[in-house]
């Protein structure tokens, strides 16, 4: 389980593709404080570290997450989220997640508001996300500040923006998305009640 907090950033060294998996290789500023079979979020993806060298840890990407997250679209060089996991005595900072990605989202616009940016994002399907409530996007645990029908804005103060990924978007990047669990639970009770 992670916080959504993003605790560094890494960057992406390799890229070799094995069967219908890619073998991805990422430098992390805690690199001596990983073992092997250890979880981390990668961009909101929770994937096991497979092994441990002195440059950088290797991580598989199966068809499954290819399928369901913007890993597909990952280049040597491409700076992604990291989190490890939360412990169990750790405060909980952001809001729960899992690090199962539900969905891949699009930005639609950014919007510089001097001094914080405000991000709107589009997505398919039938999740929901409601005003104030939580969203993680590539990771990173975020308040809604506008919620619509398959479209949802977020507004990052300065910290954020320096600290991961975000600030290397452009409009019609594709984001990992995973709504928030609760939500998630009580969509499903409320539809089988009708």
């Amino acid at each position: 389980m992670f916080t959504g907090i993003i605790e560094a950033t890494g960057k992406v060294i390799d890229i070799e593709k094995q069967e219908s998996n890619l073998l991805i290789s990422i430098s992390a500023p805690f690199l001596t404080e990983l073992k092997i079979d250890q979880s981390v979020s990668h961009n909101g993806t929770c994937l096991t570290v497979i092994d441990i060298n002195e440059e950088c840890y290797r991580i598989t990407a199966i068809a499954e997450t290819l399928k369901k997250t913007n890993f597909s679209e990952l280049k040597v060089g491409d700076i992604v989220n990291l989190e490890r996991c939360v412990k169990v005595s750790d405060r909980l900072d952001g809001h729960i997640v899992q690090g199962h990605v539900d969905q891949i989202g699009v930005l639609e616009s950014v919007e510089n508001q001097d001094g914080s940016y405000l991000l709107t994002f589009i997505y398919e399907g039938d999740s929901i996300t409601v005003e104030k409530g939580s969203i993680t996007v590539n990771g990173i645990s975020l308040t809604v500040v506008n919620s619509q029908n398959n479209q949802f804005s977020v507004a990052i103060i300065p910290y954020t923006w320096e600290n991961t990924n975000l600030k290397n978007l452009k409009v019609g990047n594709k984001v990992n998305l995973e709504f928030d669990i609760i939500g998630k639970y009580v969509q499903k009770l409320y539809a089988y009640k009708i």
